[in-house]
């Protein structure tokens, strides 16, 4: 068991190894390494014990959207007001953790994606796992937001609420990437506004409240 244990650390930390050591070749060169090869044996490991953790630097860069994924979800949970926010709330308390996360991390963000295609339109390959669990997580707070009458079930589009809000998250992520405000405060304003929006397009509306009445009063002949 304590040799299994030993490994399974050892392993876990020269996967974190390769992951800091990626980030810090990007950060001193603007770019990713030029191949495998060289990279690992700037870390003084065979170009093969890199592919026991990562089939390329995709991988790895991947390795590094979960972290930040990780790191917003934890912090943001470990606020004890968490629990009582609204889903609105919930979803507004992400996208500014998040952000914060972000700053730690943005010169990388910078180098890899300042002037990035559209990804709205095609989301990297690496960002697909991020994706994944904010959807996840999305999902989550959409069911709570309908127990509580916050968000509409609607036939056909409710369905879709979670990808509405992951293109959200691509419009917030790509906003802060341009954004030279102090303190990032465009984007707070960006956030508010655009998560404002989305719980008036999935919330309850004036024409949520016509339709009741017209069934109502259709029943009531």
């Amino acid at each position: 068991m304590e040799n299994t244990d030993f490994n399974t650390n050892q392993q876990k930390e020269t996967r974190n190894r390769i992951i800091d050591a990626f980030i810090g070749h990007v950060l001193e060169t603007g770019k990713q390494p030029v191949s495998v090869y060289k990279f690992a044996q700037s870390l003084g490991i065979p170009e093969e014990e890199f592919y026991n953790y990562f089939t390329s630097f995709q991988g790895v860069k991947g390795a590094v959207w979960d972290r930040i994924f990780d790191e917003t979800y934890a912090t943001m949970r470990a606020q004890e007001v968490y629990q009582s926010y609204s889903a609105r709330e919930k979803l507004l308390a992400f996208y500014y953790t998040w952000v914060e996360v972000l700053k730690k991390n943005r010169s990388y963000l910078l180098a890899l994606y300042e002037g990035h295609a559209d990804f709205k339109k095609i989301t990297p390959q690496e960002v697909r796992s991020f994706r994944d669990k904010f959807k996840t997580f999305a999902k989550g707070i959409i069911q709570e937001g309908k127990a509580e009458g916050e968000i509409v079930d609607r036939k056909y589009i409710s369905d879709k609420y979670d990808e509405a809000l992951w293109l959200e998250t691509l419009f917030i992520f790509q906003f802060w990437l341009r954004d030279t405000s102090v303190s990032f405060e465009k984007t707070d304003v960006a956030i508010e506004k655009s998560v404002r929006l989305a719980f008036d397009l999935i919330g309850r509306t004036a024409v949520d409240s016509f339709v009741d009445l017209a069934k109502f009063l259709y029943q009531s002949k």
